[in-house]
């Protein structure tokens, strides 16, 4: 008898924890509980593990694939969890506060609403962030240089992109200005780049000897190519310089700045050897009908 008087107790009990646990509160169209709220945490928590779960082995199996560009692989992998977290946060919603898609469209407009207000900046780099994805100018593992900055594209986010520059420092770019600004993708399109190295000599120097070197220069340097030919232009009269430029192709652009050193000290051993000297700034004075007296002339012949 007692032990079914305290069954009974114990039935009464979770059924007084589950009726409070389903108790709704309506405010307005939208409806909640707390056992709606906890299944909303829940389907949450699982979108987030098989978005990110799924993304991984999404890129691994693609990954196989050599034909495909690692890029294309990274932007895929992104939208298949950017798609799977949205599926995922649209049905925690529906769980936790039993709201339609129509209530839904309501929030996100006047989430709009105060995008426009206050987060303008937060909106540009999301935006800009699926540009980057789906019109792909520039790619994971991409070379690029933005401003004074310059290293390989490590990651695209949804709102930032991280470069690696050659010192290992990550440097985080928001996404709007790799769509707003001027970059210079030295992996986009053609493998193969033109290396411009300026070049300026003594204004007395022989033309002739002075490209001839420069020619000289370019060869046998790693990762310049042959085909096409390095070439030398004469560029213009300084004001005490004669000025050059030499024109080198390389199909690794993402080293030009290696490339540039390369060449600079084979320039700097051949002018020494072949006595072309480096301009320097040099000023003249003319003076015209100077009155020097007798003292003066003496002077300047004492230190002649």
């Amino acid at each position: 008898m007692i032990l079914l008087l305290s069954l009974q107790d114990g039935v009464s009990l979770l059924q007084r924890v589950w009726s409070y646990l389903t108790q709704q509160f309506t405010f307005g169209r939208i409806t909640v509980s707390v056992s709606s709220i906890v299944i909303g945490v829940i389907v949450l928590a699982l979108t987030v593990i098989i978005a990110r779960s799924g993304s991984r082995l999404i890129e691994r199996r693609i990954a196989a694939r050599r034909h495909i560009d690692p890029g294309l692989r990274y932007t895929i992998a992104r939208l298949v969890k950017y798609v799977v977290m949205m599926i995922g946060i649209l049905l925690a919603l529906k769980q936790a506060f039993a709201i339609d898609l129509t209530s839904i469209a309501v929030i996100f407009t006047a989430l709009s609403v105060g995008i426009g207000f206050g987060l303008q900046y937060l909106a540009a780099d999301i935006a800009s962030g699926f540009i980057l994805l789906f019109e792909r100018p520039i790619r994971v593992g991409d070379r690029i240089t933005i401003g004074e900055d310059e290293g390989d594209v490590q990651s695209i986010n949804l709102r930032t992109t991280v470069v690696t520059t050659n010192d290992r420092i990550a440097i985080i770019v928001p996404n709007s200005r790799l769509v707003s600004q001027r970059v210079i993708n030295w992996s986009y399109g053609d493998p193969r780049a033109r290396i411009s190295v300026p070049v300026s000599v003594a204004d007395d120097s022989d033309i002739e000897l002075v490209t001839k070197t420069l020619l000289d220069a370019a060869k046998d340097i790693e990762n310049v190519l042959v085909d096409p030919p390095p070439r030398v232009q004469f560029m213009k009269f300084g004001e005490y310089s004669l000025d050059f430029r030499l024109l080198i192709w390389t199909n690794q652009p993402r080293r030009h700045a290696e490339i540039r050193s390369d060449i600079n000290y084979r320039i700097a051993g051949l002018f020494r050897h072949r006595g072309i000297k480096i301009p320097y700034p040099t000023q003249e004075f003319l003076f015209r009908n100077l009155a020097l007296t007798e003292r003066d002339e003496s002077e300047l012949l004492t230190k002649d």
